[in-house]
């Protein structure tokens, strides 16, 4: 839920780019064109994949099948930024297409290592974006805002989790869990300062309280049982 969300924001933030003010026709034009883009894509790749790999099955080996997907992935990314929308959108979609193939487990067992590859350049870049002196300089209302999100998520995503049916026990734990911001929250705040829309110290502060929540988020798992245990009590 929260990607489709972000993928929405990458879309509005795009728009608000382009034109500097959020005019309701655009918006909407831009809503609606991405619909008609996730309709299309997931309709054709519903038919159009899984078929390709079903035929294709007796020539695709491991390494095969990795280029195959890494190269429908890269295809994907390739033509959503032709059409204007993010990158990510394009990743997106193509990894929820192949999700929904036969092939699913055994190209998400292949594609492992270079996820984890990137995944590593991908933080340690962020982590060399942070500005340590602006950090040390903005300490506190980087601590505060990094609590806020915490609590933020605590509340809303723990509350959801309970409407939906859970026990108190799992939906504090779930909150607890998902206090930390996303991966792509550092795609939105790139886009919103390569347009200017952020400027260098929200941009820098932003990563910085993304960056402590992230490596909060394992404490945070390790801590939630022992705290809904005492709340419990």
């Amino acid at each position: 839920v929260e990607d489709l969300i972000a993928i929405l924001l990458l879309v509005l933030l795009s728009t608000f780019a382009i034109s500097r003010e959020f005019e309701g026709k655009e918006m909407i034009l831009a809503i609606f064109k991405l619909i008609f883009f996730l309709v299309l894509w997931f309709l054709l790749g519903i038919f159009f994949i899984p078929t390709i790999l079903q035929r294709a099955k007796a020539y695709l080996n491991d390494e095969s099948l990795l280029i195959a997907s890494l190269a429908l992935c890269l295809g994907m990314v390739y033509l959503a930024t032709l059409i204007g929308f993010s990158s990510a959108l394009g990743a997106f979609v193509m990894g929820s297409l192949l999700a929904e193939t036969t092939k699913a487990e055994k190209i998400e067992h292949l594609i492992g290592p270079v996820k984890n590859l990137f995944g590593a350049v991908f933080f340690v870049s962020v982590g060399i974006l942070i500005n340590l002196n602006m950090l040390a300089h903005y300490i506190v209302p980087v601590l505060i805002i990094s609590f806020v999100v915490v609590i933020g998520q605590l509340i809303t995503a723990g509350t959801g989790t309970f409407i939906s049916g859970n026990s108190l026990k799992t939906s504090f734990q779930t909150g607890m869990i998902l206090g930390s911001v996303g991966e792509f929250s550092f795609i939105l705040a790139k886009i919103g300062f390569d347009n200017t829309i952020l400027d260098s110290f929200y941009y820098h502060l932003f990563l910085a309280v993304a960056v402590i929540t992230m490596a909060g988020a394992p404490f945070l798992f390790y801590l939630a049982p022992p705290i809904v245990r005492t709340l419990m009590k």
